[in-house]
C-alpha cells in the first residue's frame, strides 16, 4: 500500500465511524453512501430536520466516544436475498436499492464491533482505535446519486490524517482557500458579478475590471498563437441540428446542449467548437503541403450544467475557451502534440505556475470510431508523452467519446491541482465530416484533427488565478497597475501630467482626487490590492519626483517618473 491508498482506507472506516454516530444521535436518519474523496471524505444523509453547526459539534463529540471504545472493522458475506431483507427491516432504503442494483449473489458487509453495520466493498483500517486525527467541515445539499429527480440529502463532509500535525496543516490551508475564494474576491475587486434571479444561474457579467483582466489575457493569448502559426478564425454561436447530429454530439454529449427550433428546423447553441472548424477547413482544397493547418478561435459556448455544480467562475453555464484545432497529417502528430506541451508549459510559466501533472486518459465506454483508430491515437499521445520524459499517469476511461486526451492540471500556491489545458487526438470527426487533404500522388487522404485548449476556459482561469494570487496580480496581469494619489487639490495638476506620461508609457493608471483622507483612499487602494500607489505633495512637485507604495512591500521611497516608468515597464516585460 502507498500514503494515498492508506490514506484513503482511512478515511473511509472514518466515514462509517460518522454515519454510525449520526444513526445513535437520530435512529430515524436514512444512511446513503460515504466514500474517500480527495482531501477527505463524505457521507450522504436522509434526515427530516437540517443538521446544523451545532449538530456537528454533537456527531463529532459521539465519533470520538466510539472511537475510544476501539470496535474493530470486520468484513462478512451474505446472500442477496438475506441483505435485501436486512436493510429493508432497517428501512435503509437506498442500500436497498444500491442491492438491487448489483449482479453478484454474494453481497459484502462491514461492522464496526457488533454496533454498526453497512453495505459496503471497503477496504477498512482494522479497528476504530487507529483514527487519530478527524475533523467535520460542513453541511451541503445533494441528491440521491446526483440526480436532481430523485431525494434531496444532506451531505456531511469531513477529513481525517494520520496525525494532528497533518490535520492542523490541512485546517490551515482550508482557512487560506476561504481569504482565497475567487467569489469572495471577485466582488471585493469589482472584476465579475452573477446576476441569476435577473439573466439565469452561471452565467457571467465581467465589470470593467474584469472586462480590462479578460482583455489582458485575450491579447497575450492570441499573441501567443500568432506567433506559433495558427490562423485567427471565428464561429456562429448557433448551428443547425444536423451539424451536432453528424458530429455525434447529438447523441453523445445532448444532456449538455440547449436545443431550439428556427422555422421548424432544429438548432442548437454550440458546446463546442469544433464542427465549426471542420467546415472553415472543408470550405477549400487542402494540399498535403499547406499541413498542418492550426485554427484557433477564443470561442464562447453554452453548456447546460445541473444548478447544483455551478460554482462562481469554476463552474459555469457560458464560458469562453481558448479553443484549437489542428488538422494534420499522421506522421506529423507526435510533433505538434510535443509542440503543444511546450506551448502550455511557456504559458503557463508567464502566468506564475510553475509544477504541472499530466494524465493520459484512455477510450471511455461511450465511444465512437474505430478501436484500432483509437489504439492508435492512444500511442501517438503517449509516445510525444514519452519522448519528451514528461512523468504521466493513465486515466482510464475517460477520454473525450471521439478520442484519447491528455490532461495537464496546474498546481497552485495551495498545492491544489486545476485541470486546464487539454490536447485530444481525434480521428472520428474528420471520418464523419469526411475532410481530407491531397496526397503526394495526387489522391485523398484523411488528416489527423488534434483539439486542444492551453488555458481550458477564460472563466474557470481567472477563477484559478484569483486564488492562486490571492487576487493580488502581478503587474503585467493586473487591471489598474498604478492609483495616483494628490494629498490636496493644489496637487491635481501635477497628478495629471504624471498620469499622461505613465498612459504614454503604457500603463494602466487612474487618478484617485476623491474629497477623502489621504488614509482613507490609500487603505482602499490596498484593499483592492493594485500593484502601485503614487503619493503626490508639495515634496514630490517641488523635487518633481513620485512617491511609491507596492502592494504587500510597503513605502518604495522616491523615484523621477522616468525610472518609475522604466522599473514597471522592467516588471511587465518580465511577468513578475
Amino acid at each position: 500500500m502507498d500514503y494515498k491508498t492508506d490514506l484513503d482506507r482511512l478515511r473511509h472506516s472514518c466515514s462509517h465511524v460518522m454515519a454510525q454516530a449520526v444513526k445513535e444521535l437520530w435512529s430515524d436518519t436514512r444512511v446513503a453512501i460515504g466514500p474517500a474523496i480527495d482531501n477527505g471524505f463524505y457521507y450522504d444523509f436522509d434526515k427530516e430536520t437540517p443538521f446544523t453547526d451545532n449538530d456537528l459539534k454533537k456527531i463529532e463529540k459521539r465519533m470520538r466516544k466510539i472511537i475510544e471504545r476501539k470496535p474493530a472493522f470486520s468484513q462478512s458475506f451474505m446472500s442477496r436475498e438475506d441483505a435485501l431483507k436486512l436493510f429493508s427491516d432497517k428501512d435503509e432504503k437506498y442500500k436497498v436499492e444500491l442491492i438491487e442494483g448489483l449482479q453478484d449473489e454474494q453481497v459484502s458487509i462491514y461492522k464496526t464491533g457488533d454496533e454498526f453495520m453497512d453495505l459496503c466493498k471497503g477496504p477498512h483500517i482494522e479497528s476504530a482505535g487507529e483514527i487519530k486525527a478527524f475533523k467535520l467541515l460542513s453541511v451541503a445539499g445533494s441528491y440521491w446519486r446526483g440526480d436532481e429527480k430523485k431525494d434531496r440529502l444532506q451531505r456531511i463532509y469531513g477529513t481525517c490524517f494520520f496525525s494532528k500535525k497533518e490535520l492542523e496543516d490541512h485546517l490551515h490551508l482550508l482557512e487560506e482557500a476561504k481569504r482565497r475564494d475567487h467569489r469572495k474576491l471577485g466582488t471585493q475587486l469589482d472584476l465579475f458579478n452573477f446576476y441569476h434571479e435577473s439573466a439565469g444561474a452561471g452565467l457571467v457579467f465581467y465589470l470593467p475590471a474584469g472586462a480590462m483582466l479578460r482583455k489582458i489575457m485575450e491579447d497575450y493569448i492570441q499573441d501567443q498563437h500568432l506567433k506559433r502559426g495558427y490562423d485567427l478564425v471565428r464561429t456562429p454561436h448557433i448551428l443547425k441540428g444536423s451539424l451536432w447530429e453528424q458530429s455525434g454530439h447529438a447523441d453523445h454529449y445532448r444532456e449538455n446542449m440547449y436545443f431550439f427550433k428556427v422555422d421548424g428546423e432544429d438548432f442548437a447553441v454550440k458546446p463546442m467548437n469544433c464542427p465549426g472548424h471542420i467546415l472553415i477547413y472543408k470550405s477549400k482544397l487542402r494540399s498535403y503541403r499547406e499541413l498542418p493547418v492550426r485554427f484557433f478561435e477564443l470561442g464562447t459556448v453554452y453548456r447546460q450544467e445541473k444548478t447544483g455544480v455551478l460554482h462562481g467562475l469554476l463552474r459555469v453555464r457560458g464560458f469562453t475557451q481558448d479553443d484549437a484545432h489542428i488538422f494534420c497529417r499522421q506522421d506529423q502528430v507526435k510533433t505538434e502534440v510535443m509542440n503543444v506541451i511546450d506551448f502550455v508549459f511557456d504559458i503557463m510559466n508567464d502566468f506564475g505556475f510553475k509544477d504541472m501533472t499530466i494524465e493520459l486518459s484512455t477510450r471511455p465506454e461511450d465511444y465512437i470510431g474505430d478501436l484500432n483508430e483509437w489504439e492508435t491515437a492512444t500511442q501517438a499521445l503517449e509516445d510525444s508523452l514519452k519522448e519528451k520524459k514528461i512523468k504521466y499517469q493513465i486515466n482510464e476511461g475517460d477520454g473525450a467519446f471521439y478520442g484519447p486526451k491528455i490532461d495537464i492540471k496546474l498546481t497552485d500556491a495551495l498545492q491544489r491541482e486545476w485541470q486546464c489545458a487539454t490536447i485530444q487526438c481525434d480521428f472520428s470527426l474528420p471520418e464523419r465530416f469526411g475532410i481530407s487533404y491531397v496526397n503526394e500522388e495526387g489522391g485523398q487522404n484523411r488528416p489527423i484533427m488534434i483539439h486542444r485548449a492551453l488555458l481550458g476556459s477564460m472563466e474557470r482561469f481567472i477563477g484559478t488565478l484569483i486564488e492562486h494570487y490571492a487576487g493580488a496580480f502581478p503587474v503585467w496581469l493586473a487591471p489598474t497597475q498604478v492609483i495616483i494619489i494628490p494629498i490636496k487639490e493644489d496637487h491635481w495638476e501635477y497628478a495629471h501630467a504624471v498620469k499622461e506620461n505613465l498612459q504614454n508609457a503604457g500603463v494602466r493608471v487612474i487618478i484617485d482626487q476623491r474629497n477623502e483622507s489621504l488614509n482613507k483612499r490609500i487603505r482602499e487602494g490596498t484593499v483592492k490590492k493594485t500593484p502601485y500607489l503614487l503619493i503626490l505633495g508639495d515634496k514630490e512637485i517641488n523635487e518633481k519626483k513620485i512617491s511609491a507604495r507596492k502592494y504587500g512591500k510597503g513605502d518604495q521611497g522616491s523615484f523621477v517618473l522616468s525610472e518609475f516608468i522604466e522599473k514597471i515597464t522592467e516588471e511587465v516585460y518580465s511577468k513578475n
